[in-house]
């Protein structure tokens, strides 16, 4: 039987974990400017906008038009643009760079993963205070802070008309979904042990596993790369760069995520080679979802531009989704 209790004591923590933060940083943007609405369809330079809007909508610096208008299913139409400028993105030659880092990384840490997960087992089945700090940590990186962060935004810009909350909000559940499916494809891809289930010293790898045993026995399967670590750094790229005027989200964020990295190597949740390739995963998304002014995908060209555009769709026959493509 599920217990209530602990159900609605979690539930609380999170909840007030989101809250806290959520105040800590809109607090400024309320005492330092009025809350706007942004007009979808009006046209203007950044120029022409009032100091304190730019304030309020800090994408106004980074563009010369007015940012989409959220609606509540712009991240699924989102989300399948931004697998393809993932993927066109990052497969180009002068991205090999940064490919060989993230496999450098996770090579020298896979290496040394047995030596760093021995001492921080016995650290956690040793010390009551460092499970509960562990398995505190590796909550908060399992996506219900991420989308309680999420609806405190969204609810926030509801509330006082604020497109640049309500485009947070929206940026923080596409960029968990959109980057979340990629990293299940690769779990399910390579199939590594788990540290706490481990059957040699740094987790063997079963690539293409049978996808039955897979569902019966997760945890023998699911390592690599890191989840937690791919959204946790997704939302907090999308958190930042729509509010970059607050100066200590990269720093505060970047330490929240090395707490959620050394409690999930302690609880045997995941090996530290597990997270480069989520860390580098969780910030392209972050930054494709917050930045489309810098891709040109969906492309053939600057003279033959193909759209393609995925939307919810009610008729007679039912519900669904609607994808359509302009040429």
């Amino acid at each position: 039987m599920l217990d209530c209790n602990i159900v609605v004591k979690m539930f609380r923590k999170h909840l007030w974990f989101c809250f806290a933060f959520f105040c800590i940083l809109v607090k400024p943007s309320i005492l330092m400017c009025q809350p706007i609405a942004e007009s979808g369809n009006s046209m203007a330079s950044v120029s022409s906008i009032p100091s304190h809007i730019l304030l309020q909508d800090s994408s106004y610096s980074e563009q010369t038009t007015t940012p989409e208008r959220i609606k509540w299913y712009t991240f699924i139409q989102n989300i399948p643009r931004d697998w393809s400028q993932w993927a066109q993105s990052s497969f180009r030659k002068d991205r090999i760079g940064d490919w060989a880092v993230v496999a450098g990384l996770t090579t020298a840490l896979f290496v040394t993963d047995d030596i760093t997960y021995t001492p921080s087992k016995h650290l956690f089945e040793s010390s009551d205070r460092a499970r509960d700090w562990s398995n505190f940590a590796a909550e908060i990186g399992d996506g219900r802070t991420q989308f309680g962060l999420a609806g405190a935004f969204a609810a926030y810009g509801f509330v006082f008309g604020d497109q640049r909350a309500l485009r947070t909000g929206s940026q923080i559940v596409e960029v968990v979904l959109g980057a979340g499916a990629i990293i299940q494809v690769l779990k399910h891809v390579t199939g590594r042990e788990s540290p706490f289930t481990r059957s040699s010293p740094t987790g063997i790898w079963k690539f293409f596993p049978d996808q039955i045993q897979y569902s019966k026995h997760v945890p023998a399967y699911d390592a690599f790369p890191s989840g937690h670590i791919c959204t946790s750094m997704a939302t907090l790229i999308v958190v930042a760069e729509n509010y970059p005027e607050v100066k200590w989200i990269r720093p505060v964020g970047y330490l929240f995520c090395a707490v959620i990295g050394v409690g999930m190597a302690n609880n045997g949740i995941h090996w530290y080679s597990d997270y480069p390739l989520g860390i580098f995963l969780g910030y392209s998304f972050g930054m494709i979802a917050t930045h489309q002014e810098m891709f040109s995908v969906f492309s053939q060209g600057k003279d033959n531009p193909v759209n393609i555009s995925l939307a919810p769709t009610i008729s007679q026959h039912g519900a669904g989704l609607s994808l359509s493509a302009t040429f």
